[in-house]
């Protein structure tokens, strides 16, 4: 092989590109670790067996699928420092997921009297009926992209989004920053200078992070040696191979009408912001056939849960910054082998016995405030109260989350202490409306977009398409896909019923009027005149 044609498969930039995606793989395999056991107490079986093997193979699909399209692009258009678009799991689904889905099925089964190893069982094919609906819908987005994009304006999408990153992603590893400053605040300035302030180190900036977060977490002992621990660790190290579980994608079917209000407005969004990072790579300089780009975005989420992934595959956001690294597109191809590795073979539970998450956190926390600044940044600027307004729900929902953990950390939710309603009063002598809290977390997506459109028609004064919103809202509360819930022994969850969210739907029915209300006297004072 000539020097010419090392030179164009390997470019200056592709260690650098490398090494930052796979480190964004490798923060996301510790994150499904640490909810999976933490948050949804998944065995070590259920873990190293069934979810990692099929986000292994996705990944790596997806990985080589992209680098493949970026050498053929190069080959076709006579040039080779095209870029790969980075690509990988798509971490606000897997937080979605694991929060909005896979919880509450744990929750609920617990409630109703099933053993915590069923109720666990059940979550993790809600995971996966959740993850290959969104492979189908994305796949559906293909033939829909166009009205979508015509329909939802742009400042809901980005909105919606940055409500899920900023609550969801960005603020439980920025409390957890300030929980251990020692350790967490140095890597976190690492990222900070790299990502905003364009410093350059020695190293990529990840991983001088990681170096950094680790080596304060030993030296300030809150990583420390433990033999229990390490074998522990090392028990997990093995070779472990994809399954096929299309049997219990079909146990669990059910759980896809009952989550469809998070499920489905999730796959859209990732659909069409796997569409804009195609814009945004066109942007850099790298133009993509849309159409094979955005299927493969589809067909390996589909693999992902047919193998027992719970977790999508994505394009990720920032393919201008492996642009501006020199990266190539073999980087792709050696982040898809990186990651096959550490999820068949266990190592991932070692690297995370010697590797804090509080050093890799801070990468999270910075792709967190990206998104959000990409809402004021990317949307119109007269739309940036649309913008807040489609926060809200997300900060609402995350809120009323963190409400509900204090009252089972205080031992209520419970067969001796169950929840029940007289609990609103009590917090509404505090000024906490709680039950507004409750309403906004059920649906808390289709809300932002409803929200955030209205927002956008009143400030363009298309008061009837602010109106028509509305009644998309009325309709979708009637039928409880937002709003409507109920209460169990352990928590709120959503109810779907004809009128299980009757009042809410006559709130934006009155609020429909108004709007048509002001469309007529717009019009009429222009007649007037």
């Amino acid at each position: 092989m000539s020097t010419l044609t090392l030179k164009r498969l390997f470019l200056a930039g592709e260690i650098d590109g490398f090494l930052a995606l796979a480190l964004e793989n490798f923060v996301q395999v510790m994150l499904i670790l640490s909810l999976c056991q933490g948050v949804l107490g998944f065995t070590p079986d259920m873990i190293y067996e069934r979810i990692l093997p099929g986000v292994a193979l996705s990944v790596f699909l997806s990985n080589f699928f992209y680098g493949w399209l970026g050498y053929n692009q190069s080959k076709q258009l006579s040039r080779y420092n095209m870029t790969a678009l980075p690509s990988g799991v798509n971490i606000v689904s897997l937080l979605a997921h694991i929060f909005l889905v896979m919880l509450p099925v744990k929750t609920n089964a617990i409630a109703q009297g099933v053993s915590t190893q069923q109720a666990a069982e059940m979550a993790w094919q809600a995971g996966i009926v959740a993850c290959l609906a969104s492979g189908f819908i994305k796949l559906a987005g293909l033939w829909a992209i166009k009205s979508l994009q015509r329909f939802i304006p742009l400042a809901a999408h980005l909105s919606t989004l940055g409500g899920i990153a900023l609550t969801f992603m960005a603020m439980g590893f920025f409390m957890r920053t300030f929980a251990y400053p020692v350790v967490s605040l140095v890597p976190l300035g690492i990222i900070l200078l790299a990502y905003f302030g364009k410093v350059k180190f020695a190293i990529p900036a990840g991983l001088l992070a990681i170096l950094f977060g680790t080596a304060l977490a030993w030296g300030t002992g809150l990583m420390h040696w433990d033999n229990s621990q390490l074998i522990d660790a090392l028990k997990p190290i093995g070779i472990y191979t994809p399954g096929i579980w299309l049997g219990k994608l079909w146990q669990g079917r059910g759980f896809l009408i009952e989550y469809q209000a998070v499920i489905v407005p999730l796959a859209i969004f990732d659909f069409i912001n796997g569409f804009q990072n195609l814009e945004s790579a066109k942007a850099a300089g790298d133009s993509y056939p849309k159409m094979p780009a955005l299927m493969g975005h589809g067909i390996f989420t589909i693999v992902a849960a047919i193998c027992g992934s719970c977790f999508p595959t994505t394009i990720y956001t920032g393919h201008p910054g492996w642009k501006a690294m020199g990266a190539g597109f073999s980087y792709s191809f050696l982040s898809g082998i990186f990651a096959a590795i550490l999820s068949l073979t266990g190592t991932a539970s070692l690297l995370g016995y010697f590797i804090p998450l509080e050093g890799g956190m801070a990468v999270l926390i910075a792709i967190g405030i990206c998104i959000v600044a990409q809402c004021f940044t990317v949307a119109p600027v007269r739309h940036a109260p649309a913008v807040v307004i489609g926060l809200l729900p997300a900060v609402a929902a995350w809120g009323t989350l963190m409400v509900k953990v204090a009252l089972q950390i205080a031992e209520m939710g419970t067969k001796e202490r169950p929840l029940t309603p007289e609990l609103i009063t009590q917090f509404q002598l505090n000024n906490l409306f709680i039950d507004g809290g409750f309403a906004l977390e059920q649906g808390y997506i289709l809300t932002s977009i409803i929200l955030a459109s209205v927002m956008v028609h009143i400030i363009e004064r298309n008061f009837h398409l602010a109106a028509i919103w509305t009644l998309i809202g009325s309709a979708l509360s009637w039928f409880g896909l937002i709003h409507g819930y109920r209460w169990t022994e352990t928590s709120t969850v959503g109810v779907f019923a004809w009128g299980a969210g009757g009042a809410w739907a006559i709130g934006y029915c009155l609020l429909g009027i108004l709007f048509f209300y002001a469309h007529y006297q717009a019009n009429f004072s222009r007649d007037v005149e």
